[in-house]
């Protein structure tokens, strides 16, 4: 390419360019150069020192982090929370999403745009306050109406464990699958009415459509969610974990996450090299899981992968 023709090129998408501006101002500051602080996990950080002042500690932090007899429970229960949610995640959104557009060839578009904002409206009102107003042993609306109508007795849900990975995985999914429908939906618009209209005059069924073309059409943006998600696997929704189950003590083995855990650790001993290690920790495994998947989505279906 010529210096003319790159020069005009240039000129062409300069628009852009500053339109982009901002947020790339914006990446800069917030993402990459909060980087620097990255060697705080290799450091006995100490607050009168700063954070170059500071000594080396080595691997320290890491050993410290890994050594703990809690180490293997909260990674196990960061994954398995995670795997559940990526998968029931994804295939609720997807059917909410499915009957939305099924349901938008047969409303008017203000109906529908009310529709298709109440998964959304309704996920945002899941916090810690009404999960307790709910599971409340003393008030809550499941002991006090539900229970006491079939004449079971009250259950102390923040004492008992053993019910809150499922309570988890239904929060989690009432709380997501609006934002995350809204998504699928957005791409179900842009498929070609047609394909629908001939698989009809074909003879084919609403539920072979929705087999034959709206979940291969819906495969690009079910990829791209999907190894976005598997990114952070390593991550838990701190609300989640730590506010929703109040805290409670006796929940510890079944609700504690590698996020947690590490702030219970910072509150109680101060100890920010660790928090800094397990955040470190949990980027690198993130960025290796991530490359992982793209890669063998590259094996398997190229078109699709992100990079």
């Amino acid at each position: 390419m010529t210096k003319q023709k790159q020069k005009i090129k240039w000129r062409r998408y300069l628009p852009f360019y500053l339109m982009a501006l901002p947020a790339l101002i914006y990446i800069f500051i917030n993402n990459y150069i909060p980087m620097a602080g990255i060697v705080i996990a290799f450091k006995n950080y100490k607050v009168t020192k700063g954070i170059f002042g500071s000594d080396w500690s080595g691997l320290k932090n890491f050993k410290f982090l890994f050594s703990s007899p809690d180490a293997f429970n909260i990674t196990k229960n960061t994954l398995l929370y995670n795997l559940a949610f990526i998968v029931l995640g994804t295939l609720f959104a997807i059917i909410v999403a499915i009957f939305l557009n099924e349901v938008r060839s047969k409303v008017s578009r203000n109906i529908f745009q009310t529709l298709i904002l109440l998964p959304y409206l309704v996920s945002i009102i899941v916090v810690a306050y009404v999960v307790y107003g709910f599971l409340s042993p003393a008030t809550g609306y499941v002991n006090t109406h539900i229970l006491a109508a079939f004449g079971k007795d009250g259950i102390s849900w923040y004492e008992n464990g053993k019910y809150w990975p499922f309570i988890l995985v239904f929060v989690y999914i009432w709380k997501s699958v609006g934002y995350n429908s809204i998504i699928y939906v957005a791409t179900l618009a842009g498929f070609d009415p047609a394909l629908y209209e001939a698989a009809a005059v074909d003879g084919a069924t609403k539920t072979q459509q929705i087999l034959r073309i709206t979940i291969p059409c819906l495969k690009p943006t079910i990829i791209t969610l999907t190894l976005m998600s598997v990114g952070r696997i390593f991550f838990s929704d701190f609300g989640l974990f730590y506010q929703v189950t109040m805290n409670s003590g006796s929940l510890i083995d079944a609700t504690s996450t590698i996020d947690t855990y590490v702030f219970r650790g910072l509150m109680e001993r101060g100890n920010i090299g660790m928090s800094a290690a397990a955040g470190f920790y949990q980027s690198l495994v993130g960025f290796i899981l991530i490359l992982a998947a793209n890669g063998i989505t590259r094996k398997i279906s190229r078109d699709n992968a992100l990079f």
